[in-house]
């Protein structure tokens, strides 16, 4: 098995990481595999039995790095001065065909000395849910880490459930740098290693950045698209600290997330988001919030503080426009405007609320208004009939809609299923899945698309830890 790393992060200073190995598993069996990622990153794979020792930790690969990173963050708005990677640990990274520089992470390899007590290990069920919900976002166009393999590990781990399949996912980035990776480095006055941190992200993410400001305004500008992308597709985070917050602008950390059925802006599924600090509606808030941490933290690093303060001021003030402009992008796209005005905003937002007065699920309406099934969707028909006429006035194009709403998404019942089934040995369910969703627009398994009877609903989603 060749892995062509090209190692970078290993390379700054040992107060960045930890180095150890993955602890090594009983007998690791691979589950799931993207070939179509492995080429992309120049993996060549000659035996799976190889890859999956590999890719479970008890094989280090040639010319790997292998480190766990030091990083903090604020959970749930409560600021946390040591994190890091309690259960993952960063094998080293890879520059892919397209010139891409991307991390090959190990996630539930084993205890590191940031796991607060943790077992370090993951189990199937939060694994292939990331495989899984991961994967789609990429083929929704949503920028997100990727899944490369799944592997199961052959030992049982504990957790309130009892015992529970271990697994280990290889997950892939275009980095693992969060806010929280500033934030240690700032919390501790680590002045000189913010600067190392400062310029390494610039130089990686947006090498047309020349100040510490240029990169705030960057990564202001990138979580702006991103999480109006995830409201688009009625995406809820769930967990959106800022130890889950990426410099790069992808979505990274699939714990208790979902994708809703019915739609409601206060909608929450994590377990431990008991006041609904990161409910659907409050992402855009919560990204600028995350963006003030960041600013707060790279202020620290430079000479006229009072002037760098007046600078990222206006930068993350700047950046609720910014989630204003996208929301209206993206949600216009969805009804069929392509180049939208202001007034729009108000035909977008009564469509909303009608739907979330009648129960309307989210991803099927928006797929169905080029039809009259659009209608079925609702209770208070007359109520969608005047809107309808307004927004027929506006000449909509169907090719427009057809492309931007997807037939199918990762539905919370659905992945249940298909965990269970795997824990009982059997795939089939998680296969699949994975081929429905790789082609979201398409409504080849139309099954898949129903949404949850009531009896099926998921009312709450868990962190694997």
């Amino acid at each position: 098995m060749h892995i062509p790393f090209d190692n970078s992060y290993a390379a700054l200073p040992d107060a960045f990481y930890t180095r150890l190995n993955p602890t090594p598993v009983k007998a690791p069996h691979l589950l799931a595999y993207n070939t179509d990622l492995a080429a992309l990153l120049g993996i060549e794979v000659g035996d799976l039995t190889e890859a999956a020792q590999v890719f479970a930790g008890n094989q280090t690969p040639d010319n790997a790095a292998p480190l766990a990173q030091l990083y903090a963050g604020h959970q749930f708005g409560n600021y946390s001065p040591q994190l890091g990677d309690g259960r993952a640990v960063l094998l080293g990274e890879v520059i892919g065909t397209d010139g891409i520089r991307r991390d090959i992470q190990l996630k539930g390899s084993g205890p590191t000395p940031y796991s607060r007590m943790g077992d370090g290990r993951a189990w199937l069920g939060p694994v292939l849910r990331e495989y899984v919900v991961s994967e789609a976002m990429h083929a929704l166009g949503i920028p997100t880490t990727r899944a490369l393999a799944a592997t199961a590990t052959g030992e049982n781990i504990w957790r309130e459930q009892g015992a529970l399949p271990g697994a280990v996912l290889t997950r892939v980035a275009r980095s693992h740098l969060r806010v929280g990776t500033f934030q240690v480095f700032a919390h501790r006055g680590e002045v000189e290693h913010l600067k190392t941190l400062t310029g390494y992200a610039i130089n990686r993410h947006y090498p047309d950045a020349k100040t510490p400001m240029d990169l705030l305004r960057a990564v202001c500008t990138a979580q702006a698209e991103l999480v109006t992308k995830w409201m688009a597709v009625g995406f809820i985070h769930g967990v959106m600290n800022t130890d889950n917050a990426s410099i790069a602008g992808e979505t990274i950390d699939y714990g208790p997330c979902a994708f809703m059925d019915a739609f409601h802006q206060n909608r929450v599924f994590s377990s431990i988001d008991q006041q609904g600090r990161y409910a659907f509606g409050q992402q855009p808030g919560i990204a600028v919030w995350n963006m003030a941490q960041l600013a707060t933290s790279l202020i620290q690093q430079m000479d006229d503080r009072d002037a760098a303060v007046e600078e990222a001021t206006a930068i993350v003030h700047a950046m609720p426009a910014q989630l204003e402009t996208g929301w209206l992008t993206n949600f216009a796209a969805k009804i069929g405007i392509a180049n939208p005005a202001q007034d729009d905003t108000k035909l977008i937002e009564d469509l909303l609320t009608l739907m979330q007065t009648d129960g309307a699920d989210f991803t099927n309406t928006f797929r169905a208004l080029p039809t009259d099934a659009a209608r079925d969707q609702f209770t208070n028909r007359d109520a969608f009939d005047v809107w309808h006429a307004r927004w027929q006035s506006r000449t909509p194009s169907i090719p427009l809609m057809n492309a931007t709403n997807p037939a199918v998404i990762p539905r919370n019942h659905r992945i249940e299923e298909m965990i269970s089934a795997a824990v009982a040995g059997d795939m089939a369910p998680f296969e699949r899945l994975n081929a429905a969703l790789a082609t979201p627009l398409s409504e080849t398994d139309p099954d898949l698309a129903r949404p949850p009877t009531q009896a099926e609903i998921v009312p709450a989603t868990f962190c694997g830890t």
